[in-house]
């Protein structure tokens, strides 16, 4: 079977074509056939030995953290994929299995579901990681439907995802963009657009002088962006950043790995893709074997929505 993976960890270099032995459904288990599997950041720190201290085994590994394909494979008590199906997967790759960059991934059967009619499998992939850690994100803020939300980095794939799963709750969103990104960050639904930047909790108070209820930030900022929040609201943070802040502010550090087996989240983000709720990005697709030039891509910067490879 072939992989996209690494022996050593470094640079998107040391990703190489690799001929692993073809993987089989446990119990509780699919085997997907992938077709797509998209390049994130989380993709790039595996690759660099970020996680290095929850890789199993003594390699190669594999990233890839979503993908999309065709269940090839049903283990032993799931009764929920058949053979055939067309599903997307959220894929935890310092797990056992490994990443989605292969032929065929196994995944807990919790972490995939059905694709819907009418969305291609391309797309499909740019929803299930992302897409889960957006839901995630505004769980975790538990803001009401008539508050205000921030999100920063709101033009990149997990930042459009809260924005427009935001607007489904109502909420009203004030999200940053460079120049060039503000018409689409305004089409996503950000109600108000603030130039990103050192300053842009300054420019959210502009807007909402008392405060925003929750801020998502999608752009790492991390301390420089609290004063935008109101007395006893709430940082969502999605790079474990979890600093001590002060007026009663709590951080939630979302780590979407641990919420993996989400099912029935994963089945309602599905649903709002069909409905037209969420728009599904991508930027640009490459041959599985050009998986270090994606990542080379991605961490240039600039990329809006997300890099896909090719596994068909």
């Amino acid at each position: 079977m072939r992989a996209i993976g690494v022996r050593t960890f470094g640079g998107p270099e040391n990703l190489e074509v690799l001929d692993l032995p073809e993987p089989h459904a446990g119990p509780g288990q699919v085997r997907i056939r992938v077709r797509a599997a998209t390049v994130n950041p989380t993709d790039t720190g595996m690759v660099s030995g970020r996680y290095g201290e929850r890789m199993q085994g003594d390699g190669p590994w594999i990233p890839g953290a979503e993908a999309a394909g065709i269940v090839s494979e049903v283990g032993d008590g799931v009764d929920r994929l058949s053979v055939g199906d067309r599903v997307l997967a959220v894929v935890v790759p310092y797990s056992a299995t490994g990443g989605a960059y292969a032929d065929e991934v196994v995944v807990p059967a919790a972490q995939a579901v059905l694709v819907p009619d009418g969305i291609d499998l391309v797309p499909a992939a740019t929803l299930p990681m992302n897409g889960l850690t957006a839901w995630l994100v505004l769980e975790s803020l538990a803001v009401p439907g008539a508050g205000t939300i921030a999100v920063t980095g709101a033009a990149g794939a997990f930042g459009g995802y809260v924005v427009q799963l935001a607007k489904t709750q109502g909420l009203t969103v004030v999200a940053d963009a460079k120049d060039s990104d503000v018409a689409l960050v305004t089409a996503l639904g950000a109600d108000e657009v603030v130039e990103r930047g050192d300053d842009v909790a300054a420019r959210i108070r502009t807007v909402v002088p008392g405060g925003v209820d929750g801020l998502a930030d999608g752009a790492v900022i991390g301390e420089a962006v609290v004063p935008a929040v109101r007395d006893d609201g709430v940082v969502a943070t999605i790079r474990g950043w979890s600093g001590t802040v002060e007026r009663g502010i709590r951080v939630v550090p979302t780590l979407v790995y641990d919420h993996a087996d989400r099912t029935e989240a994963l089945r309602r983000l599905a649903g709002h893709a069909a409905d037209g709720d969420l728009t599904l990005r991508v930027a640009d697709v490459l041959p599985a074997e050009q998986a270090a030039e994606a990542q080379r891509r991605l961490a240039a910067g600039g990329v809006r929505g997300r890099l896909v490879l090719d596994f068909s």
